[in-house]
């Protein structure tokens, strides 16, 4: 038990290292400006466009670091650091969006998995804890039979978290392969410039990776739990 709670703290800690790392390479890469002077919102255009795909909108949404796609109504979603900037950060950032969309118009398979597990992880997230700790509850609780299939209900529900974050790293992956290959093909950005988009969208990527490791420590954590309490 004890090794197991340094896993845990080594993952938190390991969460809060890759996080500020990001953030201090964004920072950086927001300083160095590109040579052809083009915005993310630009280079995001330039990237549908080279793939022929003209059904998906580009939006700039509030936040920092809050760029996403959304598969629903196709929509690139770039902070407003992004969709105005004209560095490598940005650029890196709205061409990984881009090939979140790139993905969707050739049917990607792991995005395909993902999006049908949204429904479910949306909700499987915000209770699952809960449900295992009201199977709990009522495994310790005198004459209760329900306590168990509760508790594994809670436990599959968790179950389905951690596969979605796991799933998660080869669509983050995968889009920044698309997003640095596209930028290299088309001569958008320099030698430098590139080497700099290359190291961000790999600190970004950490970050699901941290994710994952952390989703997984806690199921097994719980289910743990739940087999204890029932011996």
């Amino acid at each position: 038990m004890i090794s197991y709670y340094v896993l845990l703290i080594a993952i938190a800690l390991a969460s809060a290292a890759v996080s500020q790392r990001l953030k201090s390479k964004f920072r950086k890469y927001e300083k160095l400006t590109l040579a052809n002077g083009m915005s993310g919102r630009e280079i995001a255009e330039k990237m549908l466009s080279d793939h022929q795909i003209d059904d998906v909108q580009i939006i700039s949404t509030p936040g920092r670091l809050s760029d996403h796609y959304n598969p629903i109504n196709k929509t690139v979603n770039l902070s407003e650091a992004v969709f105005s900037g004209r560095n490598a950060a940005a650029a890196a950032v709205a061409a990984h969006e881009v090939g979140h969309a790139v993905q969707h118009a050739r049917a990607y398979k792991w995005l395909t998995m993902r999006s049908q597990l949204v429904p479910i992880v949306s909700v499987a997230s915000g209770m699952s804890s809960w449900v295992v700790f009201i199977g709990l509850v009522l495994m310790f609780s005198s004459g209760s039979g329900f306590g168990y299939p509760i508790a594994l209900l809670g436990l599959g529900l968790m179950a389905m978290a951690t596969l979605f974050s796991f799933i998660t790293l080869p669509v983050e992956y995968d889009a920044s392969e698309r997003a640095l290959s596209w930028l290299v093909n088309q001569n958008v950005l320099t030698t430098n410039e590139h080497g700099a988009a290359q190291d961000a969208l790999k600190w970004a990527a950490r970050t699901y990776v941290v994710a994952a490791l952390g989703a997984l420590a806690s199921l097994l954590y719980w289910a743990m739990q739940v087999m204890r309490a029932r011996d």
